[in-house]
């Protein structure tokens, strides 16, 4: 999309104060894609020592948003999705990968990698720890 590119994406995401919160950064955009990363630090966990599922959920959310807005364009919002954490989430980055399964003109079905990084036991490429997938709605005025 034309004017929506990496630099828009992150000023997008510094407009969101629970993003800034989470001290959350986009690092890749585009294609039909984005990359959302996330350092972990104790206030993330929950009583475990596991990062919390709402941390991820947050990440999945606007890894999915994002990625379908790099299809459809900035105005979107995520009409619904599902997670499924596949083992808790330990390691000191988490990575959210979303790409864009099926656009049309006014939705895009997105599905989210969740990876953790830097666990004793993570391999080379992280760990998965979680999967979402979701749809997003074009709000953009015809």
């Amino acid at each position: 999309m034309t004017g929506f590119d990496l630099s828009v994406a992150e000023q997008v995401l510094d407009a969101q104060p629970f993003s800034r919160l989470l001290k959350a950064r986009i690092t890749a955009f585009g294609d039909g894609a984005a990359v959302l990363e996330l350092d972990i630090r104790d206030e993330l966990l929950q009583q475990n020592g596991f990062v919390h599922g709402g941390v991820l959920s947050y990440a999945a959310d606007n890894a999915l948003t994002f990625a379908a807005g790099a299809a459809l364009g900035p105005a979107v919002l995520t009409a619904g999705f599902s997670i499924q954490y596949v083992r808790p989430a330990r390691g000191t980055l988490l990575t959210a990968r979303a790409e864009v399964v099926h656009a049309g003109r006014r939705q895009a079905v997105v599905r989210c990698d969740l990876v953790m990084t830097g666990a004793d036991d993570a391999e080379d490429g992280g760990t998965l720890c979680a999967v979402a997938q979701g749809t997003v709605l074009s709000t953009a005025k015809d």
